[in-house]
């Protein structure tokens, strides 16, 4: 396997900045879906009949991880951002 070869792009810095913000919010998308399916399993699981507190605990448990995980990617999010925060193009001057 050899080196990649990485070639200039016509991209503007705007457009990079432009595109990182645009990632972060689409990342920011997911993640709000993966939130809302752990508070419909929460309901699901609540709404059974003869569910047992073990289960209750265990699923419980499970979504407790994956807050977790989401907060963790949502601090790097935040720093992703915030490295781009004090970024302002100059948009007055055109190549």
């Amino acid at each position: 396997m050899g080196m990649p070869v990485i070639t200039p792009s016509a991209t503007t810095r705007e457009q990079a900045v432009t595109d990182i913000i645009e990632s972060v919010a689409l990342q920011e998308t997911a993640l709000s879906h993966i939130l809302n399916a752990e508070g419909e399993k929460i309901q699901k699981m609540v709404a059974l009949p003869d569910v047992t507190p073990e289960v209750l605990l265990a699923t419980n448990k499970s979504v407790e991880s994956m807050v977790n995980a989401v907060s963790r990617l949502e601090m790097i999010l935040q720093s992703k951002l915030s490295t781009f925060g004090s970024c302002l193009c100059d948009t007055t001057t055109q190549p």
